[in-house]
């Protein structure tokens, strides 16, 4: 079971490639980085390995298939904003329940406090709202991760306590990660390999 993509390329109507050509191959359990200066569409080929844009030329692939169209998504992403992927009118525990019921054991090892759960995300910080959207994508039958500038945003402690937790999961089920960051030393303390966007 891997995520492909083959020969992918994508520009805007009428504008320069942003990239062309890639080729990337994610095994289960593995944790590859992607970098290189802003620009140069790290970003949108992340949203193009989990299904939310479209190639312009290639194809990704899920376990020799076409992503799927409907149904849980096997490939989340997770961006660096948190408030720009919520619905600020919805409270905590609803957004939490939009794709599964997360169990306990997770909320505890991501740090989410179940007094949290029945606020209104403005009551929250933006450390404490990754939170909530780190666990929304590690439901059950996600296979792959992007985690796109996840935690660049937060202070260092909830930094770590992020990624300690999403490392724990990724180990028990064997999923894969992929690092999308312009942090060198957070891709050297945890990728396997690094593709350099910049080349």
């Amino acid at each position: 079971m891997q995520l492909e993509a083959k020969n992918v390329g994508f520009r805007y109507e009428n504008g320069p490639w942003l990239f062309q050509g890639v080729d990337l191959t994610v095994e289960p359990g593995e944790v590859v980085g992607i970098t290189g200066p802003s620009g140069r569409g790290k970003t949108t080929f992340g949203r193009i390995l989990a299904g939310l844009e479209q190639p312009i030329g290639g194809a990704v692939s899920f376990n020799d298939s076409p992503l799927p169209k409907k149904g849980y998504h096997p490939v989340q992403m997770v961006l660096q904003h948190p408030e720009k992927a919520i619905n600020a009118r919805w409270k905590m525990h609803k957004i939490l329940r939009e794709g599964y019921q997360p169990d306990n054991e997770l909320l505890e090892l991501l740090g989410i406090e179940q007094e949290w759960l029945t606020r209104w995300p403005h009551e929250l910080s933006g450390g404490e709202l990754q939170r909530f959207c780190v666990a929304r994508a590690l439901g059950p039958n996600t296979r792959f991760l992007i985690a796109d500038e996840m935690t660049t945003m937060l202070d260092a402690i909830t930094q770590a306590q992020i990624w300690h937790a999403v490392t724990e999961i990724a180990k028990k089920r064997e999923m894969g990660i992929i690092v999308v960051t312009h942090e060198s030393k957070l891709m050297q303390r945890l990728c396997d390999r690094v593709i350099d966007f910049n080349k």
